[in-house]
């Protein structure tokens, strides 16, 4: 039954998605990827009407050899919906998609089971750590791997970091300090590693610190974007917690705070205010903070029906962000249109600040990605091996109806 109505509401989608999406690219990969991170490098090639832009995915398999993919997207320049085109009354999605969309897996490197994280470092876009099922994160300079990987399936990482006693998922590079590396592990704590500080043998680097103030699964760690020192963790003791490096403290908890009523499984920093944060849950909730008054939720979003596993700030709009999980829904949000008037019937779709739904999705979400280069681009993948690379329609973020005349209507069959 429930795969009935997943069936009929991604037909609904489809049909309806030329009015709500500029932009809709779904690729099947051959394996799902549970991590999925947007490259900041871009090109435009000469006389080509598209733009090419780079994706760090991983494998997760059935029991094959699992791999560190990076992958080259052709996004066309000028991709607005042609509605006349996309013969929506087929429920197909034309007009573009097939011809242009390309993805293309351009690196695979052989990798020691699924990939849990991939995150590239800022300073250098060629090294990328990942986390791994066992409890070594691994750092790998793509640069040094032939884009085939070696048939042997031997995972050559440039270093192994060690610290951890089990697995886990959260990864966050420092955006100012070169190399500094955090990590959030199932054994309920954080791990700091200096990865320039190389190896002391066999490629083996120790963390530099071990943060313990946590009583339970660490899901996610995340450096400040503009204070250096500082980092945030989330756990299922349903706790957040801000520490500082600087002090020498790594067990006693700076500042902590019951975040929500379950797990806490996911934190993203603001990159334009340096006091506000987010926070996902299992409570189905995203919620709001001010660093400068932990004490007090600023807001809670409400409005996914299942538990939260990601956060992301828009990378160009301050008061944007988006939350995805286990209900299949991406949700993007809008800050400044918290407590706006409503009417009953907008109610009942949602909060004001629920800016809108991408329901592409059929399966769970594992990751999702801003473009940094393209705004309100956003790169989603799913369990089922999907992965979407979408953007909303204009009208809906600019607040502006649509210029439709007449004869599309008709055409539309309006």
């Amino acid at each position: 039954l429930a795969e009935r109505v997943i069936s009929e509401e991604y037909k609904i989608w489809k049909k309806n998605s030329p009015f709500l999406y500029d932009l809709v690219l779904t690729h099947a990969l051959e394996w799902p990827s549970l991590t999925v991170q947007w490259l900041p490098e871009l090109t435009r090639p000469e006389g080509k009407d598209y733009a090419l832009h780079w994706l760090l995915l991983g494998t997760h398999t059935s029991d094959e050899q699992n791999h560190l993919v990076v992958a080259r997207v052709q996004i066309p320049n000028n991709y607005q919906f042609d509605s006349l085109k996309s013969g929506s009354e087929k429920g197909e999605l034309g007009g573009f998609g097939s011809v242009t969309g390309k993805v293309e897996m351009e690196i695979k490197i052989n990798h020691e089971g699924e990939v849990n994280r991939a995150c590239y470092m800022l300073q250098n876009l060629s090294i990328v750590a990942t986390k791994t099922p066992s409890a070594d994160v691994l750092v790998f300079d793509c640069t040094k791997h032939p884009s085939k990987p070696d048939p042997s399936g031997e995972c050559n990482p440039e270093l192994r970091l060690r610290g951890h006693q089990k697995e886990g998922y959260g990864l966050s590079w420092n955006s100012s300090l070169s190399g500094h590396l955090l990590s959030a592990s199932d054994d309920h704590t954080v791990c700091l590693w200096d990865v320039n500080a190389g190896p002391k043998e066999d490629k083996i680097v120790d963390a530099r610190a071990i943060f313990t103030g946590h009583s339970a699964v660490v899901e996610d760690v995340a450096w400040h974007l503009l204070r250096e020192s500082l980092f945030g963790s989330v756990a299922d003791d349903q706790k957040l917690t801000i520490w500082d490096t600087r002090s020498n403290a790594t067990s006693k908890l700076s500042h902590s705070v019951d975040a929500h009523t379950a797990e806490v499984n996911c934190l993203s920093f603001n990159p334009y205010s340096e006091f506000i944060l987010a926070t996902g849950s299992a409570d189905k909730t995203v919620a709001l903070w001010d660093l400068r008054n932990l004490k007090l939720k600023l807001h809670s979003f409400e409005s996914h029906k299942d538990e939260i596993f990601q956060v992301y700030w828009s990378p160009q709009n301050e008061t944007i962000l988006a939350s995805s999980g286990t209900d299949r829904l991406l949700n993007m949000w809008d800050l400044s249109k918290i407590g706006e008037e409503q009417s009953a019937e907008d109610a009942e779709d949602g909060p004001p600040e629920l800016l809108f739904i991408h329901g592409g999705h059929t399966a769970k979400i594992s990751d999702f990605s801003w473009n940094p280069n393209e705004p309100w681009v956003i790169c989603s993948v799913s369990e089922d091996n999907i992965m979407q690379i979408w953007q909303m329609a204009e009208n809906i973020y600019s607040d502006e109806e649509p210029d439709i005349t007449a004869a599309e209507l008709e055409a539309q069959g309006m």
